[in-house]
């Protein structure tokens, strides 16, 4: 029988530092944009996309229907989102920051 290898433990935190390295690494939008391509299926992507358009409206104080009617993102990942802005780890803050004039 043919010995399989094995298979290193998995560390889900240096997973994630290793992509958010890999994310760090481009500088360009567009090579941002053809990694996230690569990356994630357009479902995953519509997604990522939908949470990130509704920020700036949330921030804004806009109600969650009127986004809704907007945007077509769902209340329910309006809901999402605004519970991220506030509760969060402060990844869409630091985003936001690093889009603001300087």
């Amino acid at each position: 029988m043919k010995a399989r290898p094995d298979i290193a433990a998995k560390d889900p935190q240096a997973d994630l530092d290793a992509l958010a390295a890999a994310f760090a690494g481009l500088r360009e939008p567009a090579d941002v944009v053809a990694f996230l391509r690569d990356l994630c299926t357009p479902a995953e992507l519509e997604a990522m996309a939908d949470r990130w358009k509704v920020v700036p409206l949330l921030q804004q104080g806009v109600p969650y229907r009127e986004i809704h009617e907007r945007t077509g993102v769902s209340v329910t990942t309006t809901g999402r989102v605004a519970r991220t802005l506030e509760h969060g780890h402060r990844g869409y803050a630091a985003a936001i920051a690093q889009l603001a004039p300087r």
